[in-house]
């Protein structure tokens, strides 16, 4: 997926299908669910992944609402996987079994998120640790795909703390965690107070930080932490799709309206348009998925700038520490004085890439 986004910037990275609006809970932070939509047929769901397959489409994530409410969720996971794509799931987990564990192992699913958001269910969140850890424990014990808890921090949540409990958790069970900034109803940032503010550093300080990983090096989450603006070229509609269970594109979940058009019409014409349109509401913008798409580019169209932005040296220091890949790969296509023996592995890398 990265090798493909980094040799050209003409398809989308990612793109959000919502088979089903409807949810099985009512989380008073979310605007992204209603409790009355029917799921949309899966033959439109499966014409939608057809249209984002012809446009080049690296990842489609099922998303909502609840997509485990929709009765045919996992041929169309299937769907995604026969289109090459790769297949995302975005779940609350409640409907999470063993035997649907082992469905989606058979779908092909490559990866799951799945939210919790504090350790006992409250009127602000029922996704609790209290209710989910089984699930967990399952998805832990049988899961062939990828498994990450998400939390997120801030606004109505009550208890910031829950999410190192969440973190600790996760590990106990060889899970991934990442935490995120609540935003509101627009996808616009909420400063955390103080509490939840050191929370989330010591998050950020004590998780591993892998490469590609760039929300755990940047700026750019410490900012939005400090109610703080960032400066970037928002790359949704272009290389971020969100696509609702209408079939129309909208620049994300928060922006829907923009640009409205429908993904049957959708043409490499609307992507190209998008990749460099400004979107007033960037600055302040907490949909993270959007953001690591866009850092791909970033990396794509000046690689010493990004890595600097990306990778800042620690207070007193003047050079940037960088995990070993990034290093490797510095060594590799950003070499102070270019020689054959370099340009040989670099080519030899890109070849094994698939490049």
């Amino acid at each position: 997926m990265i090798a493909n986004a980094l040799k050209s910037s003409k398809h989308p990275i990612l793109a959000h299908i919502v088979p089903v609006r409807r949810c099985n809970l009512s989380c008073a932070y979310c605007n992204e669910y209603d409790d009355f939509s029917k799921a949309v047929p899966a033959a439109e769901v499966m014409e939608r992944i057809d249209c984002l397959a012809r446009l080049g489409t690296a990842v489609i994530t099922l998303s909502g609402g609840e997509p485990l409410l929709h009765p045919d969720v996992v041929r169309i996971i299937r769907h995604i996987r026969t289109r090459g794509s790769i297949a995302d799931l975005i779940t609350n987990g409640y409907l999470l079994t063993p035997a649907l564990i082992r469905e989606l192992n058979d779908a092909g699913l490559d990866h799951l998120q799945i939210s919790v958001d504090n350790v006992m269910p409250d009127d602000v969140s029922m996704k609790s640790l209290k209710v989910l850890d089984r699930k967990l424990q399952w998805l832990s014990e049988l899961a062939e795909f990828d498994v990450n808890i998400n939390s997120v921090i801030g606004g109505a949540l009550r208890h910031p703390g829950d999410a190192l409990i969440v973190a600790r958790r996760a590990r106990e069970l060889g899970l991934t965690s990442t935490l995120g900034i609540i935003h509101d109803h627009s996808g616009q940032l909420k400063p955390l107070d103080p509490e939840a503010r050191d929370v989330y550093e010591q998050l950020t300080q004590s998780r591993e930080k892998k490469f590609l990983a760039f929300e755990r090096y940047s700026l750019f989450q410490q900012n939005l932490s400090r109610g703080l603006p960032n400066e970037w070229q928002c790359r949704a509609g272009s290389r971020y799709l969100y696509i609702c269970e209408d079939g129309l594109v909208h620049w994300c979940s928060q922006q829907r309206g923009f640009p409205g058009v429908p993904l049957s019409e959708y043409t490499q014409e609307h992507l190209d348009r998008e990749y460099k349109s400004v979107k007033p509401c960037a600055p302040l913008c907490t949909i993270s998925c959007v953001h690591r798409v866009s850092v791909i580019d970033q990396f794509r169209e000046n690689p010493e700038l990004a890595l600097s932005r990306f990778f800042p040296p620690r207070p007193g220091e003047n050079e940037p520490r960088l995990p070993a890949p990034a290093r490797l790969l510095r060594w590799v296509f950003l070499p102070q004085h270019s020689s054959r023996p370099r340009r040989w592995i670099a080519r030899g890398f890109l070849r094994l890439l698939g490049v």
